[in-house]
């Protein structure tokens, strides 16, 4: 299967499950999603303060407790 053609198949197949959620898990996503950014913005806010890498991380952990996947909040990029 060309490029194309997968991308096509993911973004339809990932619209077909959007469109299975009801208004209700809709607006759980939303919400938990604007958690998540805040606690992202929490931890940038706490990095920008001086305070500790480690700090922050366990900052933005407890936040994020029961929000996302992962220890990052759902969220990890490169250094």
């Amino acid at each position: 299967m060309n490029r194309i053609a997968f991308f096509l198949t993911a973004l339809a197949l990932s619209f077909s499950a959007v469109a299975q959620h009801s208004a209700k898990d809709l607006e759980q996503d939303i919400a938990r999603h604007r958690a998540m950014a805040e606690a992202h913005e929490a931890a940038a806010k706490c990095l920008a303060s001086g305070k500790k890498p480690d700090q922050c991380t366990k900052e933005l952990q407890t936040a994020c407790k029961g929000l996302a996947l992962g220890k990052y909040c759902g969220m990890k990029h490169v250094h």
